[in-house]
C-alpha cells in the first residue's frame, strides 16, 4: 500500500479549527480532527456545537478521532461519509456505535492506546474499515513517538493485509519511515505539518521519507 499522509488538527476553539482546516484544504484527501472531552483524556478541544457546522470539503473528507466517552452520542450528530475512529477503551456497546455510524452515513474505525493489549481490539478488527495505533499517549500534540508500537502494527498487518492501518502521534521526518515499514499505510501528522510555513512541502517531504527518501 502506498503511504497516505493526513494532517491532524487539535484545536481548542472554532476559530483555530477553521484556520487549520483552511491551511491544508486542497492539499490532501482527508483531514483528521482530534476531538477530546476532558474526561477520557486530560485535555479538551472543540465540542459538538463547533463541529456540526464545519465547512463541507469539496475534494476531501474528515476523519474524526473521538477521544471521548460515549462516542456514539457524538457520532450520530455528525452526518456525512466521514471516518469515525473510536477508542477500544471506550466501547460499552459496539452495536450502538455501529448504529450511530450507520445513522450518520459514515465509516467506522477503531483506535488503541499504547498501554492497551492488542487482544482487546482483535474482536472488532473484522468489523471496521480502519485501525489506528496510537504511538503516543493521547491528549496532547508534540509528544515523542513510541517506537515499540511498531510491533503492534506488524502483527496487525500480518493478520489483516488489506486493512487500512493508521498511526498517530509523534510522526515526523525521523519516525515516519519506521511506521510505514512496519505496515502502517495512513500516517497522521500534526506538528510536522502545521509547524512548517509550507504545508504542501511538509506533506510531500513526509511522504518521501516514508518511502525511504531521506529526511531532507
Amino acid at each position: 500500500m502506498e503511504p497516505v499522509v493526513i494532517p491532524a488538527i487539535l484545536a481548542r476553539t472554532r476559530e483555530e479549527l477553521l484556520q487549520r482546516i483552511s491551511q491544508v484544504n486542497g492539499l490532501v484527501g482527508e483531514i483528521q480532527l482530534d476531538i477530546m472531552d476532558g474526561d477520557f483524556v486530560p485535555n479538551k478541544t472543540v465540542g459538538l456545537d463547533d463541529l456540526v457546522s464545519i465547512p463541507v470539503l469539496k475534494n476531501a473528507r474528515y476523519e474524526f478521532h473521538w477521544m471521548v466517552r460515549n462516542p456514539e452520542k457524538w457520532i450520530e450528530r455528525i452526518p456525512g461519509s466521514h471516518m469515525h475512529l473510536v477508542h477500544v477503551e471506550t466501547i460499552k456497546s459496539f452495536e450502538e456505535i455501529e448504529a450511530a455510524v450507520r445513522k450518520s452515513g459514515g465509516r467506522l474505525g477503531i483506535a488503541i492506546n499504547p498501554e492497551t493489549p492488542l487482544e482487546a481490539l482483535l474482536p472488532f478488527a473484522s468489523k471496521v474499515q480502519r485501525i489506528l495505533v496510537m504511538t503516543v499517549h493521547p491528549g496532547f500534540s508534540g509528544q515523542k513517538y513510541i517506537a515499540e508500537m511498531e510491533k503492534k502494527i506488524r502483527v496487525l498487518r500480518a493478520k489483516f493485509p488489506k486493512l487500512d492501518i493508521e498511526v498517530d502521534g509523534g510522526v515526523n521526518l525521523e519516525t515516519i519511515r519506521g511506521a510505514y515499514a512496519a505496515g502502517a499505510n495512513i500516517l497522521a501528522a500534526a506538528s510536522a505539518i502545521f509547524a512548517s510555513p509550507d504545508k504542501k512541502s511538509a506533506i510531500e517531504k513526509l511522504r518521501a521519507c516514508a518511502l525511504g527518501g531521506g529526511t531532507q
